[in-house]
């Protein structure tokens, strides 16, 4: 673990978060995806992960030189992967607070990479910034392969699960651990939330969830897609899918409004 000194001398444990320009990739928006599509939210985008998606949007926060990872990006002319220095940010948990804190906003989406590999930071940062009295709510975007303890699940409003599937690029055995999400349905706090390609990838959730015993009324479809075009080729037909099911659908909210970019 790396460390810095807080303002008061103290040694605390650094937190490890996306670097966006000049600092960390911390920002006002809305919430675009899942069950809070459209709730305004100040975003705090992590570093690392335990996970390598091939169609994953925030490559930058995994895909270092020296991994041997594959992405679809490598075909796109000048992609390259990324220098870990730069890609990195430490932030002592009191600074990531007050960052934080600045935002007219109190509902926090904690994001990744997976966010939690830093799950002790986290509880940190939960509590400096409930410690001024005010009420904050809390949404964690995780990928259902790491089983939080309970001093994080009792801080937690929201567990936005998102289980990886064969389209990812990656083997079962890493990306599904039915025991996490059946302990994260436990918490009554989860919403699962899936990437759909095809219809292949319906019958792979079917039958995840009903192996980890999570419900369908908790259960959210969302189409894969990095452009407004990319999502429209299946956002009607996963739609009625997702009606005749009775799960949720859903979009990709921030992308049709910004496009394929980091910050917003």
């Amino acid at each position: 673990m790396d460390f810095s000194f807080g303002g008061d001398g103290k040694k605390v444990a650094g937190m490890k978060l996306a670097r966006f320009g000049d600092g960390a990739e911390i920002f006002h928006t809305i919430q675009g995806e899942g069950v809070s599509a459209g709730v305004p939210a100040v975003f705090v985008r992590l570093s690392l992960c335990n996970l390598h998606c091939v169609w994953c949007d925030t490559d930058h926060t995994w895909n270092f030189e020296g991994t041997p990872w594959k992405h679809e990006k490598d075909s796109v002319p000048g992609y390259s992967k990324h220098r870990k220095q730069d890609a990195i940010i430490e932030m002592a948990v009191d600074e990531v607070a007050a960052v934080v804190s600045g935002f007219p906003c109190r509902r926090v989406v904690l994001t990744g990479g997976e966010p939690l590999l830093h799950e002790a930071e986290l509880v940190e940062l939960m509590d400096a910034l409930r410690s001024d009295g005010e009420e904050w709510f809390f949404e964690i975007e995780t990928n259902g392969t790491k089983m939080p303890r309970e001093a994080l699940i009792k801080g937690m409003g929201q567990f936005n699960v998102s289980p990886k599937l064969a389209n990812s690029g990656m083997a079962e055995g890493l990306r599904l651990k039915r025991d996490v999400l059946a302990g994260l349905a436990g918490t009554g706090k989860a919403w699962f939330k899936f990437v759909v390609q095809g219809e292949t990838d319906i019958e792979e959730v079917l039958e995840m969830v009903d192996g980890a015993g999570v419900s369908l009324g908790r259960v959210i479809l969302m189409p894969e897609g990095r452009t407004v075009v990319e999502l429209d080729k299946i956002a009607a037909w996963l739609a009625e899918r997702c009606r005749d099911l009775g799960v949720r659908f859903s979009d990709r909210l921030h992308v049709r409004l910004w496009g394929d970019k980091r910050g917003v």
